[in-house]
C-alpha cells in the first residue's frame, strides 16, 4: 500500500537526493572546522570541565567585584 502512494508522488526521487547533500555539506563543514581550528581553543575546552574557578562563581551566582 505504501509503496502505490509514493510511486504517486511527483519527483519523489529527488528528496534522497537533497537529504544526502544536506548530510554531505554539513559532515564536510565539520571536518573542515575540525582540521582549521585552533589548538588552544580546543585546549581551553578540554580544560573547561576541570577548571574550579569558573564553575565556582557561575554555580553561586555570586560574582565578587
Amino acid at each position: 500500500m505504501y509503496k502505490n502512494v509514493l510511486q504517486n508522488i511527483d519527483n519523489i526521487a529527488l528528496w534522497p537526493v537533497i537529504s544526502f547533500v544536506i548530510f554531505f555539506a554539513f559532515f564536510l563543514g565539520l571536518l573542515l572546522w575540525v582540521f582549521m581550528v585552533d589548538k588552544k581553543f580546543i585546549d581551553h575546552m578540554k580544560s573547561m570541565p576541570l577548571d574550579e574557578t569558573e564553575s565556582s562563581t557561575t554555580s553561586t551566582g555570586n560574582s565578587h567585584v
